[in-house]
């Protein structure tokens, strides 16, 4: 079989599996959305199909190169000629060696191949960009001016809480602890005074969290990117991502308390000591009151809301509703919105994988300082650095308690 035929076959052969790539590609993304991940089966399935797709590219990247080298010696099928030549050469040499002390005796392109060696590997004067040397130094790729980020996850509690601004160092609400309650009297009866009504004072002080970068005044310089505004962006970004965190984990000491940190948020269990039950998220939904519930969402992390995809409640309906009525209709768990947040923990014993609310009322963030960054062009001049600080002051904490609750896996 010729090169060409060599290349055409595998050709074919790339366009066969391509084909595969693409059924197999179709229903990995299909398990995606319907299950939250694929298959184990459609995994190495894909992994399978990618690998042979590596090995029928790098066989033919082979056979094109070897026609490319061939080619030197003139139009038409590559490897017929490169057979041509080696038998001219192959009769040239036989030739001159039976007759090495009769040279006259050698005709010109005997003559010809024997005297030059220069054409006796004639696929070394074609220049070829896999040399530096050659060509290899002429051919350069192209660079784009952009960089590859993954993906940078945020809690979503800043667009479910309740956000204030603040100037002053920490914010006091006044809270009611407590209620009177009304008495039943006839016309005439006696009547008392009734008493129960107390107030508290919920205090929320606001704490800061900053970020040093120090980066050489030279890459400063020198960098094809704005590395400034590179730094700048990986500030906010971080600083979302630290806030976050706190905001369902954080201590209340010297970061704003989690919602899962506050002791006074009640809990139910899920009656399952290492898994959740439907059964336990329907009880979770009942046990906060009807005003809440109302306006109440739904938050764990994405390992979570895939086990919540496969409940059924005993009529055999799916809890989790797909949103199929456009942007207006979320999706659904119980009739009530969801948010996947990555700081949630996942399900395991003793956990606290589920949360459900009405946080605008339950939790207050306050602002006190947006994000600020600071230039310091002479604090490490000494080692040729330049340094970026920045800071953000933020509070964040539960105000009302009773307005979400969680859900703990357990019996």
């Amino acid at each position: 079989m010729t090169m060409t035929a060599e290349l055409k076959q595998a050709l074919d052969e790339m366009k066969s599996v391509w084909t595969q790539f693409q059924e197999v590609d179709k229903r990995h993304d299909e398990e995606i959305k319907k299950f939250g991940a694929a298959t184990q089966e459609t995994k190495e399935q894909l992994d399978n199909i990618n690998t042979k797709l590596d090995e029928i590219e790098k066989k033919g990247q082979e056979i094109e190169k070897k026609l490319a080298r061939s080619r030197v010696f003139g139009g038409g099928e590559a490897k017929e000629q490169e057979n041509e030549f080696h038998a001219e050469y192959k009769n040239a040499l036989f030739g001159g060696l039976k007759n090495l002390g009769l040279g006259n005796d050698l005709t010109p392109d005997q003559k010809k191949y024997l005297i030059d060696r220069s054409l006796w590997t004639p696929e070394l004067k074609a220049l070829a960009t896999d040399n530096d040397t050659q060509a290899g130094y002429l051919v350069t790729p192209e660079y784009i001016r952009e960089i590859i980020k993954g993906v940078v996850e945020f809690s979503p509690l800043r667009n479910l809480a309740r956000v204030r601004q603040t100037t002053s160092k920490s914010v006091q609400i006044p809270v009611r602890t407590g209620t009177h309650s009304a008495q039943w009297t006839s016309e005439r009866g006696t009547r008392t005074e009734t008493t129960g009504t107390k107030y508290g004072l919920e205090d929320i002080p606001t704490h800061e969290m900053y970020a040093d970068i120090r980066i050489s005044r030279q890459s400063l310089e020198d960098a094809v990117f704005d590395l400034e505004s590179e730094i700048k962006m990986e500030m906010q970004e971080q600083f979302g991502v630290a806030e976050g965190t706190a905001f369902i984990t954080g201590s209340g000491i010297g970061q704003p308390e989690g919602v899962l940190t506050n002791t006074s948020i009640g809990e139910i269990v899920s009656g399952n000591a290492s898994d959740i039950t439907a059964d336990s998220l329907i009880s979770l939904y009942f046990e906060l009151k009807d005003a809440y519930a109302r306006n109440a969402s739904w938050l764990m992390k994405r390992s979570t809301l895939k086990k919540v995809r496969q409940f059924k409640d005993s009529q055999g309906n799916y809890l989790w509703q797909p949103g199929i009525a456009g942007a207006a209709t979320p999706a659904t768990i119980l009739d009530r919105p969801y948010e996947e947040c990555v700081d949630m923990p996942a399900v395991a014993a003793n956990a606290y994988p589920v949360v459900f609310g009405d946080f605008r009322r339950g939790y207050t963030i306050i602002d006190r300082i947006q994000i600020t960054i600071q230039r310091l062009n002479e604090l490490h001049a000494a080692s040729g650095q330049i340094g970026f600080l920045g800071w953000k002051r933020v509070g964040g904490q539960v105000v009302l308690a009773e307005a979400i609750k969680k859900l703990k896996v357990a019996v």
